[in-house]
C-alpha cells in the first residue's frame, strides 16, 4: 500500500451509490406528487358538477362573503 491506498474506490463508489439513491427517490416523489395533483384534480371536477348548479354557487359564495345580499338576491331573481 502506498500512501493509504488500497487499489479499491470505495468511498467514490459509496458517493455514487448515495447519489444514485437520491435521484431516484427524487423521480419517485416527482411521480407520487404528479398522480396525487392529478388525482386531486378529476375529484375537484367531480366535485362540482355533482354539487348543484348556479344558485348553490351563489350560495356559496354569499355565505363567504363573496357577494352581498343584493346581489345574491338578484342572481336568484336571474335564476328563477
Amino acid at each position: 500500500m502506498m500512501w493509504g491506498w488500497s487499489g479499491g474506490l470505495g468511498l467514490w463508489m459509496g458517493v455514487g451509490m448515495l447519489l444514485m439513491l437520491l435521484f431516484w427517490a427524487g423521480v419517485i416523489a416527482l411521480a407520487v406528487w404528479g398522480i396525487a395533483a392529478l388525482a386531486k384534480r378529476a375529484d375537484l371536477g367531480s366535485q362540482s358538477t355533482e354539487k348543484g348548479d348556479a344558485l348553490n354557487a351563489a350560495k356559496e359564495r354569499y355565505a363567504r362573503g363573496d357577494i352581498g345580499w343584493a346581489e345574491f338576491e338578484q342572481i336568484k331573481r336571474d335564476l328563477s
